[in-house]
């Protein structure tokens, strides 16, 4: 999808490699910084081919504005979800689970990873494969590894993609996503290399054009990121008026007798069934909002983007196109617009509270120094930001 988020560091780290020594990671004299990267992927085997497309890359002003554009994470989890998950991605995504059923099969028997699950980020992505991004793959990563502000994040999957591009997998001017992601799922280079599969047997893998590569790639990628066959993802309940709000949150993981026995039951208001496994208490807009059981697949949703909007998104809509009815967005406490949200990150920021950039979105970091607020001045410990919280501070 053209939107897509910034925070791709867990998905990177995870396919990342060391790089050989590096004269200068970023900056200067763009031409010398270039050869450092020749340097690099000669030393990995990349010839010719993939050395003159390097040759030719060129920095692209466009892909820094986008890099530094957020805007849409400013929204919150119903105002992102409810845009995302459109009547046109459900109709859709049933009928490409129906259409391609075999090699949804073949994915779930291989890999273990549900349609559901890559359909969802399939519409998500590229709404099935009709908007796959116009940037120049290679000019982008050269751009946003060449930038200072987060080339770790990036660097790693240049010479991946030179790869790709050498072996003829690629061609040189291949277009995406401007972060460096492509095909119908959008793939990183690093993944399109190591988790590429053949869907189609015609001996290519083809992330671009071919429905059963995609699906199948998809299904390794999300594989290699954790996920466990035949387990749950997310469950939407319903939260009491009063429970231990400082036992909330995705990675507080706890059995769901223990949640029952605190209130917490289905949305329909039967008590939850413990199923064995352990579970966090997702509360995206606080305690009076949505609320979700998180359990260890819907980690891997993070691995994809750490994005907890985004995320989340993704797991509904896979929800959804399992069956789920929509959720209940309930009556969540008005929370803060952008200025206010900046305003609360500063004067978290003044407490020694690491929350990032000051930008107004709230990411993982400021959710947990909101908590730890929370818990300071007494009030219930959700992670959601309101008026009083930012008064008291």
């Amino acid at each position: 999808m053209r939107l897509r988020s910034k925070v791709l560091a867990a998905a990177l780290t995870l396919c990342a490699t060391a790089l050989p020594a590096m004269a200068q990671e970023c900056g200067g004299d763009f031409e010398s910084w270039k050869q450092g990267v020749a340097a690099e992927a000669r030393a990995a085997g990349v010839g010719a081919v993939g050395l003159d497309a390097l040759e030719a890359a060129t920095l692209d002003d466009k892909v820094l504005a986008r890099d530094r554009a957020q805007g849409v994470f400013t929204q919150t989890f119903v105002e992102f979800s409810n845009r995302m998950i459109s009547a046109y991605r459900l109709k859709q995504g049933a009928a490409n689970i129906k259409k391609y059923a075999d090699v949804f099969a073949r994915a779930d028997q291989q890999f273990g990873v549900q349609a559901p699950i890559i359909a969802a980020f399939w519409a998500l992505e590229t709404d099935f494969g009709a908007v796959q991004g116009d940037f120049h793959t290679l000019s982008a990563l050269v751009t946003l590894s060449h930038d200072c502000r987060r080339p770790q994040l990036f660097r790693q999957q240049l010479v991946p993609l030179l790869e790709l591009i050498d072996r003829g997998v690629l061609p040189a001017d291949v277009r995406g996503a401007w972060a460096g992601e492509i095909g119908q799922t959008q793939i990183l280079p690093s993944d399109y290399l190591a988790r590429g599969v053949d869907g189609d047997g015609d001996g290519k893998i083809d992330l671009r054009g071919s429905v059963p590569d995609v699906i199948m790639t998809t299904a390794n990628k999300v594989l290699s990121r954790g996920w466990k066959r035949d387990q749950p993802w997310i469950q939407e309940v319903r939260v009491p008026e009063d429970m231990p709000w400082d036992q909330t949150g995705r990675t507080n993981k706890l059995p769901l007798s223990q949640w029952a026995q605190w209130g917490v039951t289905y949305p329909s208001g039967a008590p939850l069934v413990d199923n064995g496994l352990k579970a966090g208490l997702a509360l995206p807009m606080g305690r009076k909002g949505p609320a979700f059981l998180t359990y260890d697949n819907f980690d891997v949703y993070l691995e994809w983007n750490q994005s907890f909007t985004y995320a989340l998104t993704a797991a509904n809509l896979a929800a959804r196109l399992a069956g789920a009815p929509p959720l209940d967005p309930r009556n969540p406490e008005t929370g803060l617009n952008n200025e206010q949200m900046k305003a609360l990150q500063t004067k978290l920021e003044a407490k020694g509270y690491d929350v990032g950039t000051v930008d107004g979105i709230l990411g993982t970091n400021t959710r947990e120094a909101i908590r730890k607020e929370q818990t300071r001045l007494g009030l219930p410990v959700d992670g959601w930001p309101t008026p009083e919280l930012l008064g008291k501070l």
